[in-house]
Parts: structure tokens; C-alpha cells; sequence
């Protein structure tokens, strides 16, 4: 079957199924999940033309909560059909757009509309999207829950672009209470500005100055803001990107207090350390920092403990000249680092040395950002009545990440060279192949997925 096609009977002998990898074949109709059936060779009928991947293995799609896809307004740094073609070359099948760096944000419900309709065409993968709080826009917060943002997120700090500032003590308590009873979700990106003193002579081109410049108490003092609020109103809150360990006792002891709050880490923090960053090498830059090696065993025994919900790819993409490549300069340079495509082999290169099993793997990259998004009716699971969202993929064979083989509108990546584990054969969304073996379907068919009752449109 070529991409584009439509399959209704899809055959392996590596299913997941509950817990257990076993042979079987999924059965699918109208875009969802029919029937798994457990028997490798069940007899199928007639009407049922069957794809036999052999012994590659069948999961869920990946759920990516956290992407920058940036259209409209800054579409040289990405944009949906990049973004998305890339998301399905990496078995992820659901996206879910940030309100910033668009132009305009995603602030108001007219902005809201405007991004809705710059995305319909150019979607690989189903698409749906987070507002955003900023000083002054409370009363925009519940008509974009109706329009069909699946939450909002806020910045305790600079966020790098003028159009979406961060938000003060007085901002958060009205949104908040705007939030109330909506069972919607607040995303904080938290870091806050701290006292510090920096040395004059610091070399701009180390990587060592610029981790100096965004201490872990930036990340610590404003988690205990957040786990404050979130144990005053009682709303959902959701702490993205998390990079010090040294915040997981706050938000472990705020958990148990009663707060309903939800922790990611991304695959940068779990993958690279600051040992290893050579001078003058940019495209290692992301706010907040990474850190140190002993930090990332930390947050890897916190993953494994159940302490961090869930891993996405904060896949913020820019361009080589505000990357500044050409000087080195860390303190100039755009922070965001690019992986939505290879979140899944990132992952399973070092889990599946740490002892994670592919049904931990799943919970961590589907079903926990499926929960987190209210889409759990329908993505992120392999069962009877969920949208047929899989991904076919071999977990023993290793490939290395090549410019050549990266479809991010810009090929900049701290990952160039890296040699992965864990190559995706194919991308099902809804029934439909989108990827398959480096080629694509010559016609996006991605819904776009709107909060309230899972509505979604033709993108």
C-alpha cells in the first residue's frame, strides 16, 4: 500500500495490545479502531485487502503536545506543512500547536481563527492548538475554551518575542479564577527572574556562560508559584519542559497536598548535558538550559518513578542566522531546539538501555499528553472506538541523523550526526497512511481537533 492509502486490516506480529506485544491484526473502519483481533492469522475475508508489516512493531501514534509550529507570521522559521510532514516521518500523529510564535498569537478568538485558517490544507497530522494568557486578555480566556483551544499557556517570564508578554502575580489570579470550573488547563513555562550576579568577563561563545545566566532557582522559584496557585483555586495546571531535577521535591510535595498538577521533561534534557557542548555550538540553546549529566539522571529516575507525566519535543525551530552560527554567541542566539521528528528514536535510544518497556514508553509519549489535552476518547490508545492512529516501526534498527533525512523546514539540529535507535517504517493517521519508508502522501488529509466534545474540521 502506497501513502494516501486508506487500510482496513493491518497485520503484525508485534501488536501492542494492553501491556503484552503479541501477533495480531487490527481491524479498522471509518478511521477508527474496530476490532483487535489476538490470532496472528484469524482467516480475514474477502473484503479485507490486509498490510502485513511482519515483525515490525504496531503502537499508538505519538501524542506531541508541545510544538512551535509558527505560521502564520514567522513560517521561514517552520510551519504546518514542515512541521507536520516532519511530525509523520517520526510516528507522531497528533500535534498540538503553541500560541506562540505565530503573528498573530494566539491570544484572542480572532487570532485564533486567523491560525485555524492558515493551517487548513497543510496538515499531515491531526492538529490542535493551546491559547495563550497575557496581561490584559482575561476576558478572551472562556470564549476561546468555546472556540476550541484545548488550554492556555503563560510565561513567568520573557518569552522571547514581544507580541506574547509574560504575565505578572495579579494576570495569574484572574486567570485563574476565569478557569475555574472550565476543567481546562493552565500551562506554565517557569522560570522568573533572580538576583544574580554574573561575572563582566564571562566568554558570550561558552556554553558554561550562558548556563551560568539561567540558574536552576529561575525554575525553582517559579514552580513553588505555580504549585501555590494550583493549590489555591484547584484548577489544572501543567508545568512544561522541566529541566532541573532540583524542582522535583516541590512539585512531588504539592501533588500530595492535593494540587492537580502535571509535569513534562523533553527529549533534550534527557539526551544531551552541558559537558558536552562545545563552544560556540548554538543550536544547543533552549530556555531553560540543559544542564548537567548528574541533572539528567535525575530526571530520568524521576520519569521511571512516575514523578514526570510525560515527554514531548518543545519543538521550537528557528533559522541558521538567528541561531547565530556564524558567531557562536550564546547570549544572541534564538533558544529552541528541533526534534519533533525524532522524539521517538531520541527516547528509545536511551530508555530501552535504562529498562523502560515499550507500554512505559507509550504512556509516556502517547497516552499521558492525550490525557493532559482531553483527546484520551480518542488518541493516544489501541482500542476499540479510538481513532486508527498508529505508527509501524522497528525498535532494533539504528540510523544516523543526516541533514538529508530531516524534514524541519530548517535542518539546523544539535542531533546532526547522532547515530539513533528505533526507525519508524510507517505513520497511520485515522485509518490512513501518511508516511511510509521516506515517502509521503502527495495530499495532507490532517483534521484539525477542537476542545468541547473532541469536534474536529477538515484541515
Amino acid at each position: 500500500m502506497k501513502p494516501g492509502s486508506t487500510v482496513r486490516a493491518l497485520r503484525s506480529q508485534r501488536v501492542l495490545y494492553g501491556n503484552e506485544i503479541r501477533p495480531g491484526v487490527i481491524i479498522i473502519q471509518g478511521g477508527k479502531i474496530q476490532e483487535i483481533l489476538t490470532d496472528s492469522d484469524p482467516g480475514l475475508g474477502a473484503p479485507y485487502e490486509v498490510l502485513d508489516v511482519g515483525e515490525r512493531l504496531v503502537m499508538p501514534g505519538i501524542v506531541d503536545c508541545h510544538v512551535h509550529v509558527n505560521e502564520p507570521g514567522r513560517t521561514t522559521w517552520e510551519g504546518f506543512w514542515t512541521a507536520t510532514r516532519a511530525a509523520a516521518a517520526g510516528g507522531v500523529t497528533t500535534i498540538v500547536d503553541m500560541p506562540l510564535n505565530s503573528i498573530p498569537p494566539t491570544t484572542t478568538v480572532r487570532n485564533f481563527l486567523t491560525k485555524v485558517q492558515a493551517a487548513r490544507g497543510q496538515c499531515f497530522v491531526d492538529t490542535a492548538f493551546w491559547g495563550g494568557v497575557v496581561p490584559g486578555n482575561q476576558s478572551e480566556i472562556r470564549p476561546l475554551i468555546q472556540a476550541g483551544v484545548l488550554g492556555f499557556k503563560c510565561f513567568l517570564i520573557h518569552s522571547g518575542v514581544e507580541e506574547f508578554p509574560h504575565v505578572t502575580d495579579s494576570d495569574l489570579h484572574t486567570a485563574m479564577t476565569q478557569l475555574q470550573g472550565t476543567d481546562s488547563v493552565l500551562l506554565f513555562h517557569a522560570e522568573t527572574e533572580v538576583e544574580q550576579q554574573v561575572a563582566e568577563q564571562e566568554d558570550p561563545c561558552e556554553y558554561s556562560s550562558f548556563l551560568k545566566s539561567r540558574p536552576d532557582t529561575m525554575e525553582l522559584e517559579a514552580i513553588q508559584t505555580v504549585t501555590q496557585l494550583c493549590l489555591q483555586y484547584q484548577v489544572r495546571c501543567h508545568i512544561v519542559h522541566l529541566s532541573s531535577a532540583q524542582a522535583l521535591e516541590t512539585i512531588h510535595a504539592a501533588r500530595q497536598a492535593g494540587a492537580p498538577l502535571t509535569v513534562e521533561t523533553t527529549h533534550h534534557y534527557l539526551t544531551l548535558s552541558a559537558e558536552h557542548i562545545p563552544p560556540g555550538a548554538t543550536q544547543f540553546k533552549c530556555c531553560p538550559p540543559i544542564r548537567a549529566q548528574a541533572n539528567q539522571d535525575r530526571l530520568w529516575s524521576a520519569l521511571k518513578a512516575g514523578q514526570i507525566d510525560m515527554v514531548v519535543s518543545d519543538h521550537s525551530p528557528c533559522t541558521a542566522e538567528l541561531k547565530r552560527v556564524d558567531t557562536g554567541n550564546f547570549t544572541q542566539a534564538w533558544g529552541g531546539i528541533s526534534s519533533l521528528q525524532f522524539g521517538l528514536s531520541l527516547f528509545w535510544t536511551t530508555a530501552s538501555q535504562k529498562g523502560f518497556s515499550v507500554p512505559e514508553m507509550v504512556k509516556i509519549l502517547c497516552q499521558k499528553p492525550a490525557e493532559l489535552c482531553h483527546l484520551d476518547r480518542q488518541k493516544g490508545f489501541l482500542l476499540p472506538g479510538h481513532d486508527a492512529d498508529l505508527v509501524v516501526w522497528d525498535p532494533d534498527m539504528e540510523f544516523e541523523v543526516t541533514e538529508a533525512c530531516v524534514h524541519h523546514k530548517n535542518k539546523l539540529s544539535p542531533y546532526l550526526g547522532f547515530r539513533l535507535r528505533g526507525q519508524v517504517f510507517a505513520t497511520i493517521v485515522r485509518g490512513k497512511i501518511v508516511y511510509k519508508k521516506g515517502a509521503f502522501t502527495p495530499h495532507p488529509f490532517g483534521q484539525i481537533l477542537l476542545s468541547n466534545k473532541a469536534q474536529t474540521l477538515e484541515a
